[in-house]
């Protein structure tokens, strides 16, 4: 996503929801990142604060609506 300003747009309890989410996010044109502290997905217990979901800052109120969150 080149040097654009990222932002979280949704925390989840596992990869497999937030790619989901992410899905939801790509079939609406909106670029966005999967990130979890997790060694690359080898160690899942490592998952302190969840899994995140990030989006460009510009796409953020889009992305929210679309997740059904406010943001």
């Amino acid at each position: 996503m080149n040097d654009a300003e990222l932002v979280v747009v949704g925390t989840f309890l596992n990869r497999i929801e937030a790619e989901m989410a992410q899905g939801a996010l790509e079939a609406a044109d909106i670029k966005a990142i999967v990130s979890a502290d997790d060694a690359g997905d080898l160690q899942p217990g490592l998952w302190m604060s969840g899994v995140r979901l990030l989006v460009r800052a510009q796409d953020a109120e889009e992305a929210g609506a679309i997740l059904g969150r406010s943001k």
